[in-house]
């Protein structure tokens, strides 16, 4: 079979419709409907049918559509292979939310460039959500990316995640009338309290929500704030309460109580399409990206950068 009709089958797969698949790889209409009958005739059986003005998979077109996410991969890691001691070059896409950037990234770049000078790491910040999307739509070679473990990301089959390091989150309230610093949260006790959560990303939300739900409490969402030093800010004026990192250094009257049953954890991911991660230039990188041999610190590891959700 021809990977360039896989390649057109998994995006019609992805997109749903003829036209966005024609504009996705350049092509007429009519091109992409002759490449996908030819792989139609390739594979023996009928792979779309008619869906009202538009047309969709049948079963069979479907499960070709998910042997193509393995064919695809396995013919990049082969063109790879072709030479997978070339010295690293060519321009490194990288996004990713800010402080996965500033904790995993930066560090190691002065390095990584000073020994490969053909390496250039082009870098953007994205939410998980919009950095999978560039990933599958191979706009991005290597996301950093985080999710909750209340709320767990879920990636396409088409890309691969390897965890970096984790830190626990908490409640922050404000500091009068707060339990003592290190005890745990009723997070009950603050269920009538408006609630603010992330304006970027809805992790932090889903987390909270599966928090309120095992507390019998529905929480009442009232911001939606992407700066965690305006959360903060927030916290003190006494507009809310929210998750906020553990072992942050926090302005004078906010509090972060630790959760427990169940507590909240942030893992962040480095995040690549599979079959991609023999390339020379993101091999280099995800080298360097490896996990602490120790624990990562939970005080003053944010002290450096300017306060920020996760995104």
């Amino acid at each position: 079979m021809d990977p360039r009709r896989l390649q057109l089958l998994l995006t019609l797969s992805r997109l749903g419709s003829m036209r966005a698949v024609a504009d996705a790889h350049h092509l007429t209409t009519s091109t992409v409907s002759q490449q996908l009958a030819a792989l139609a005739r390739e594979a023996k059986v009928t792979l779309i049918e008619p869906d009202g003005r538009r047309v969709r998979l049948t079963p069979a077109g479907r499960r070709l559509a998910d042997h193509a996410v393995t064919i695809l991969a396995a013919l990049d890691s082969a063109r790879l292979d072709l030479d997978p001691h070339a010295e690293p070059a060519g321009t490194l896409r990288v996004g990713g939310f800010a402080t996965g950037i500033r904790v995993s990234l930066l560090p190691v770049v002065p390095e990584l460039t000073a020994r490969y000078p053909g390496i250039d790491v082009v870098v953007s910040e994205y939410e998980p959500v919009e950095a999978f999307r560039l990933l599958v739509d191979d706009d991005l070679d290597l996301a950093l990316t985080y999710d909750y473990n209340l709320a767990p990301a879920a990636l396409s089959p088409v890309l691969e995640a390897v965890p970096l390091w984790k830190i626990p989150w908490g409640l922050g309230v404000p500091q009068q009338g707060a339990p003592e610093v290190g005890g745990q949260a009723d997070i009950s006790a603050y269920a009538g309290q408006p609630w603010i959560v992330n304006s970027r990303n809805s992790a932090d939300e889903v987390a909270l929500r599966t928090l309120a739900a095992l507390a019998g409490f529905t929480p009442r969402i009232s911001h939606q704030i992407d700066s965690l030093d305006l959360v903060e800010d927030l916290i003190v004026g006494g507009y809310g309460v929210g998750l906020l990192p553990l072992g942050r250094p926090t302005m004078a009257g906010v509090t972060v109580l630790d959760l427990a049953d169940p507590s909240v954890v942030l893992t962040t991911y480095a995040v690549t399409r599979r079959g991609r991660a023999d390339w020379p230039p993101l091999r280099a990188v995800l080298e360097r990206l490896r996990p602490p041999s120790g624990p990562l610190p939970t005080r003053d590891w944010l002290r450096p950068f300017p306060g920020s959700y996760p995104g």
